[in-house]
């Protein structure tokens, strides 16, 4: 029966209306970001009758979460850092000689004196003056001083292992502690980044863990990487350290358990210390900007409870002696010590200015940094590029709406109309879902909500093509309606989980716009699913408790496919596949000549993007570069129709510079300043630099990425269909993913991470045309079971083929607005999946089909008939 029970229908109502309410806040952007600071700096104890006017915008009873959006919007810097554990390896070891010595020293009457050597590893090795006979001894005194690791993996394990080499105790960490060490190290960095950037009172910033020892970084707002990475790359490791003497060669030998750092007021100073330190800046509990009695900049700083004892203690032994305050291995200053200092709190004084010394109480506060960072991946993006693509996005999604709606309309008239308005409630819920899991919105997402649009419409094209033919049955309309839904669920559900399957793979082997795009494919195909097969047909079904007619979608209609065809598409197989291998042969020879035009991704090395009034002048351009000696620099101009005709913008490409993992800050400023030269106005609207050791990782994931793809469906459609079924689609899947590459290939456009997932996109789109032609074979197995395998394929393409030319022209009208008017910056991006959807079109037709024919397929009679439907046809929404 064709209804739908009344708490059934309350229950879709309340589904779209709590998604269309969450999606809410998306259309008063401005007004609830506002709200929501307002109401974060309340919290923090802010107050004044600004910020509760500001929180008064928007009303506290409706929610606030809003999608965010990320850096290639909003501008900003990301920064891809990967933590040095083994850097405090040495300083662990090192600060356990002061407890080794003062225990040795009490055996010395029968060891003898001891003596530490100076070794490059990290590694304490002690040497036996003159007992060394006794080292056996001494190593099993060490031994009691270690300690179990503090790890789940290292329980039971100690912290140290102690051996005799000769007559010298070797101390070294142990594997389990060095593994403990380097999860805590990561750990403590990630929580200090995420301090440190809290203190800047950015908005919504990324910070999280990628791998063993890296750490994401993404900041909207921030002027440049340069800038983000002086407060995050700072270790700020304050010490206080003992002073030995004062010297002017940086090469003197500073003795045992010494080292020699340099003075930073005097470059020609240097001082010997101690190294095991008296306190360290982990003992703070508070650093201010402040003025010392001079007026000059300095810090004041207050140490806990501990650091004060040991502070006060150190400085009550030690007066009329220096002793150094040292940040980053650099002294910053070495006072004499003029009086006992009980309250655990002085002040750093130092060559600094207002805005260093506020940084330097910032770094301090949040704590330093256990180990150093260093910068694989930097990424600055100009708030005037983020405003431009959202600007081009909007208006490239608000066309594509407009085609794809009255191209469903001028389609399915009324049917049509009730498509149209599942559509507009499906891109409410998207929005909906990206603000409950405060999902972040980028570029290739504009472009995946594009596609979505397009795609979504692909369930109820499907469902009403079915519906056209079951109502040429004289069944009724009521029936036919009934029919359509249930005999397309099937085709509808296979062909949208493996489109789903792409998706999930892009969100794990990805990362940033990729896996932002990812999000927001994913979570369309959901929504597409649940509008089309709930929605619409609610709609559909109020419709016709109304009106109650006696025909349904048999009036004049736009058809690009007649209404019934008898097209053989076996009689020039030849032909076609011949086709297929001359384009894949072309393909692969323009690979192995010129190769892909590999973007920073996958190549490593910088990209800077300018912009200015100024006619460009390439020439120029180069010459002004040239001094710097950067090696390999490619500058090309970029033509587009969105730009204005005062907007003339450059794209330079600096390779990968030896030694480094990204081109430093002082380098960008040469390149700024040496263009700016030749055109004054000149401005970076974003900078990327990607170095070696990522690209090459970049490259092997991408990889991976995409076999796992295929694999993937290769498993899904052999469990759902047959393995002669599996092994078509893959030759599809091949066929258009290595058809794409060639194109990119001949036409040397830009090949980086998001043409990656444009790739997957094509695996998942030229599945989904697959799997709805071959749902209708194996139909059309059971039905007609003594008809030759060739007539099947035939008559099941052609059932399928209004359909298949329908989502095709959607898809393609959405991603031809995309591609027109949504700027150069995602222009390869979506230039993959248009053509990927044409040739995605004609592989499922030609390819896919006639590798089943060549295969032959097992013809199971034992299996129930599907003429009443099929294994999905009792399910009711």
């Amino acid at each position: 029966m064709l209804q739908i029970e009344t708490w059934k229908r309350v229950l879709i109502w309340g589904l779209v209306a709590l998604g269309l309410l969450l999606a809410l806040p998306n259309a008063f952007y401005g007004r609830v970001e506002t709200h929501n600071d307002a109401v974060r700096a309340m919290e923090q104890g802010r107050q004044g009758e600004a910020l509760q006017a500001e929180a008064a915008m928007w009303p506290e009873w409706l929610p606030s979460g809003l999608v965010n959006l990320g850096l290639d919007l909003r501008g900003g810097a990301h920064l891809l850092a990967e933590v040095q554990v083994a850097d405090v390896y040495d300083s662990r070891i090192e600060g356990m000689w002061p407890e080794i010595r003062d225990m040795l020293r009490e055996e010395r009457d029968r060891i003898g004196p001891i003596r530490l050597q100076n070794t490059e590893a990290a590694e304490l090795r002690i040497r036996l003056v003159e007992k060394p006979g006794e080292a056996d001894y001494a190593a099993s005194l060490v031994r009691g001083l270690a300690r179990p690791v503090t790890s789940l993996t290292g329980t039971g394990a100690s912290d140290i292992t102690v051996s005799v080499d000769g007559g010298e105790i070797v101390v070294e960490l142990s594997e389990a502690e060095k593994r403990a060490m380097d999860e805590r190290t990561v750990r403590q960095a990630l929580e200090i980044i995420r301090r440190r950037i809290d203190e800047m009172g950015t908005r919504e910033p990324t910070i999280q863990r990628q791998g063993a020892e890296r750490i994401l970084i993404q900041v909207p707002g921030v002027g440049s990487a340069a800038e983000l990475k002086e407060i995050i790359g700072t270790t700020a490791q304050l010490t206080f350290q003992p002073v030995v003497g004062r010297t002017s060669n940086p090469d003197e030998r500073p003795g045992p358990g010494n080292e020699i750092l340099s003075a930073m007021e005097d470059e020609d100073l240097y001082y010997i210390l101690e190294r095991a330190p008296v306190v360290t800046g982990d003992q703070l509990v508070d650093a201010q900007p402040d003025f010392d009695q001079n007026g000059r900049p300095a810090v004041s700083f207050r140490f806990n409870p501990t650091g004060a004892r040991q502070f006060g203690d150190y400085t009550a032994e030690n007066i009329g002696n220096p002793f150094a305050i040292v940040l980053d291995n650099e002294v910053i200053s070495a006072p004499v010590i003029q009086s006992h200092i009980p309250g655990g709190s002085g002040i750093i004084t130092g060559n600094f200015t207002v805005e260093e010394s506020t940084n330097l109480a910032v770094l301090l506060r949040a704590g330093a940094l256990p180990a150093g960072l260093e910068f694989l991946e930097e990424r600055t993006i100009g708030p005037e590029l983020g405003a431009d693509s959202i600007e081009a996005g909007k208006i490239a999604c608000i066309v594509a709406f407009v085609l794809v709606l009255a191209y469903m309309f001028a389609s399915y008239g009324t049917f049509g109309l009730f498509a149209n308005v599942a559509l507009i409630l499906n891109v409410g819920l998207i929005f909906g879902l990206l603000s409950l899991i405060g999902a972040t919105l980028t570029l290739p997402g504009i472009a995946g909500i594009v596609l979505t649009i397009g795609m979504a419409v692909d369930a109820n094209v499907l469902v009403f093509e079915r519906i056209r033919e079951e109502a040429r049955t004289a069944k009724g309309p009521a029936r036919a309606i009934e029919l359509g839904y249930e005999k397309a669920l099937s085709a509808i559900t296979d062909a949208n989980i493996t489109t789903f399957i792409t998706a999930v793979i892009l969100y794990v082997m990805g990362s940033g716009p990729v896996r932002g795009f990812a999000v927001t494919l994913g979570l369309g195909i959901v929504t597409s699913v649940f509008t089309a097969i709930f929605v619409t047909r609610l709609i559909l079904i109020m419709w016709f408790e109304r009106k109650r007619p006696r025909t349904v979608l048999q009036g004049r209609a736009l058809r690009l496919i007649p209404r019934q065809t008898s097209w053989d598409f076996f009689r020039r197989w030849k032909v076609s596949l011949g086709i297929s291998a001359l384009l894949i042969v072309v393909a692969a020879g323009s690979f192995i000549l010129q190769g892909l035009n590999y973007g920073i991704d996958f190549r490593g090395g910088t990209t800077i993007r300018t912009e200015s009034a100024q006619p460009i002048d390439i020439g120029s351009y180069r010459d002004a570069i040239q001094p710097l000696e950067l090696g390999d620099v490619t500058i090309t101009e970029v033509f587009d129709p969105t730009f204005g005709p005062e907007q003339n913008v450059a794209m330079i490409r600096i390779q990968a510079q030896e030694g480094q993992e990204s081109v430093t800050a002082d380098v960008i400023e040469q390149v700024r300043t040496a263009l700016q030269g030749v055109a004054p106005d000149l401005t970076f609207t974003s900078v990327e630099s990607v170095g070696p050791k990522v690209s090459g990782e970049l490259i092997q994931t991408a990889v991976i990425a995409v076999a796992l793809a295929i694999a993937a469906v290769l498993v899904y459609i052999w469990l759902r269909f047959e393995w002669q079924f599996a092994l078509g689609a893959v030759a599809a899947l091949v066929h258009d993913v290595v058809i794409t590459i060639g194109i990119f290939s001949e036409l040397q456009i830009q090949f980086d991470l998001a043409i990656i997932a444009a790739l997957l996109t094509i695996v998942g789109y030229s599945l989904n045309d697959t799997v709805v032609v071959f749902d209708r074979v194996r139909e059309n197995l059971r039905k007609y079971k003594k008809k030759p395998l060739a007539e099947v394929l035939n008559l099941s393409i052609n059932e399928t083929l209004s359909r298949t030319v329908m989502t095709s022209v959607t898809t393609l009208l959405a991603l031809g607005a995309l591609f027109v008017l949504g700027g150069d910056v995602i222009r390869g991006f979506v230039f993959a999946m248009i053509w990927g959807v044409i040739v995605g079109t004609y592989s499922s037709v030609f390819v896919a089909s006639t590798i089943l024919l060549w295969l032959g397929v097992k013809r199971d009679w034992s299996k129930p008939d599907a003429n009443q439907g099929n294994q999905f046809a009792q399910v009711d929404a």
